[in-house]
Formats: C-alpha cells, structure tokens, sequence
C-alpha cells in the first residue's frame, strides 16, 4: 500500500477542515418575508376654487437610531392648484442627504372635482389608473386652549402669526399624550405637530412632526411659491400612456363550459 507523505497528509486535513470544505451553504428553508414598511402623508391640497399657485413641497425624513445616529433622507416635487381647483402633484423617491442624488418622479396625480376623475400615472410603465374622486373638506383650524398650559404639555398651542413665502400664516402647535397602557407603551407618551397655515391658500406652508413611537421626525416645508395660473399642461394626461378606467367593473368572460338556461 502506497504511503502519503506526512506534510502533503497534513495539507490535505488542513484543506478539508477549513471554513470552506466544512459545510455546503445553507439552503433558505422559510416562506417569503413581507418585509416592513414605513409611510406617512405629506401636506393636503384641497380642491378650493380661485385660489391657483404653483410651489414645491421640500420633505426631510429624519430617523433616529438606538446608537444615536440619524438616517436622513429628502425629497422635493412639484404641486399646483388651477382657478377650478384642480390639483397636479409629484411624487418622487427619497434620497439620502449626501447631495449626490436627485430625486426622480415615480408617479403623477391629477385630480378634478368638477368630473370627479383622479389620474395616477407612472411614468416606470407609461400606465395611468383612472379613479373616481371626490374632493375632501379642508378641516377647520382647532380652537387654541386657552389655560396656562406649560410648553410641551397635551394640548393646543397658538404660536402667532407669520410671513412666509410673501403669504400670512397662522402658527398652531399640537401635543397629543398617549398615556400608559394605551398601545402597550409602558410610559407616557408625547406626539408633537406643527402647522403654519395659509388662510389665503387653505394649505399648511410649513409641517413638523415628531412621533416617539416611531423614532421620526418630519418636516415639510413651501417654497418657489408662485401665486396665479399654472402652467395648464400640468393637467394633461401624459401623451402615448395606457389608461385603466379602475371606475368600471372588471368584464367577466363567461366559462366555456357553461351551458344556456
């Protein structure tokens, strides 16, 4: 029987046990995982006739880690209000607060309370949905209380009055307790926001929120405000997309197989 020489023998074990011989990779042996998924809504545009502007929404997503880091991400895009009330919005993706990325649009939303018709084209597939839409109340400004709350306390805040973008506003701070117990939360709970109101647009100029629960803050923010007319191609539908009347019921091909009555 032929001998194997004792340092090529050695090799040999030490190839077999390493990392890379001791196991074969792992096989995925669970279902598919929905993941998590975070939204939030940005500044609401109601459908107010003789009121048209043209502005950008600024959004800042701050997160804030167990380790004390942030993850910051922003994105900005294009709203407009015509004479009739309707409403053309962007929405693009969040980018990281480097300045090395632009944010791009992933969807254009054109809505009109007079034919109740709301269009959500995506640009990705050149598809647009066609819905149904009913212009929602702007809700009325809340009463500020008017007890010696301390700053920060539950309650409403009035913060005054001031000039932004060329326009009034009306400045509200609301702070909202969870108390104990109520989400499973094994303390008190403190959820901020902050408004500043344009009583000529009927739209909050300026938005910050601040949620514990979440470990976020949000802060959105007009600007290039212009007053008067948009551009009236905002409100096209995009030339060359398919539309999907979502108004219709689906058509329902009869079976092959069914016989007449």
């Amino acid at each position: 029987m032929k001998r194997i020489p004792r340092p090529l023998l050695a090799t040999s074990l030490l190839l077999l046990s390493s990392p890379t011989f001791a196991q074969a990779p792992l096989a995925v042996r669970h279902a598919p995982d929905g993941g998590t998924r975070e939204t939030f809504a940005s500044i609401f545009i109601p459908s107010t006739p003789n009121a048209p502007f043209t502005a950008t929404v600024n959004t800042e997503w701050v997160r804030q880690l167990r380790d004390g880091s942030n993850i910051t991400l922003k994105n900005h895009r294009t709203i407009a209000r015509d004479a009739s009330g309707r409403i053309f919005e962007e929405r693009r993706f969040f980018v990281s607060d480097d300045g090395k990325h632009e944010s791009t649009v992933y969807q254009i939303e054109i809505s009109d309370p007079a034919t109740h018709q709301r269009y959500v084209c995506r640009p990705a597939d050149h598809v647009c949905r066609l819905e149904q839409f009913f212009a929602r109340a702007a809700a009325g400004l809340p009463v500020a209380s008017t007890s010696a709350n301390k700053p920060g306390a539950p309650g409403i805040e009035n913060l005054g009055m001031q000039t932004i973008a060329g326009l009034e506003t009306i400045g509200t701070r609301e702070t909202r307790l969870v108390e104990t117990g109520m989400i499973g939360n094994d303390g008190p709970i403190l959820e901020k926001r902050e408004f500043w109101y344009s009583p000529k647009l009927g739209v909050n100029l300026i938005t910050r929120r601040e949620d514990p629960r979440f470990s976020t803050q949000q802060n959105f923010e007009v600007s290039d405000l212009t007053l008067g007319e948009p551009d009236a191609k905002l409100f096209e539908v995009p030339g060359g997309y398919r539309i999907i009347d979502l108004r219709k019921p689906p058509e329902v091909s009869p079976r092959p197989d069914a016989s007449p009555n």
